[in-house]
């Protein structure tokens, strides 16, 4: 299934936004670190319908995939 490319630019948004006041990250850097994350590639990608999941969801994998990076 893919998804509405302009409902999916909204939702980026949206996870950006959330992402990066739940990090302390400026807009750039979230914006920055979500384009270069796994969620991003599995999102466009159409990979297990990640872009049916919730917001809050999408935030928290990349809140985990963060903090792997940084291990």
């Amino acid at each position: 299934m893919t998804a509405n490319p302009i409902l999916l630019q909204k939702k980026y948004c949206r996870v950006i936004e959330c992402f990066a006041k739940q990090q302390g990250l400026s807009l750039d850097a979230a914006l920055s670190f979500f384009y270069h994350s796994e969620v991003y590639q599995l999102i466009r990608d159409g990979v297990s319908d990640m872009h049916c999941m919730s917001d809050a969801y999408l935030v928290e994998e990349l809140v985990q995939e963060d903090s792997q990076n940084k291990e």
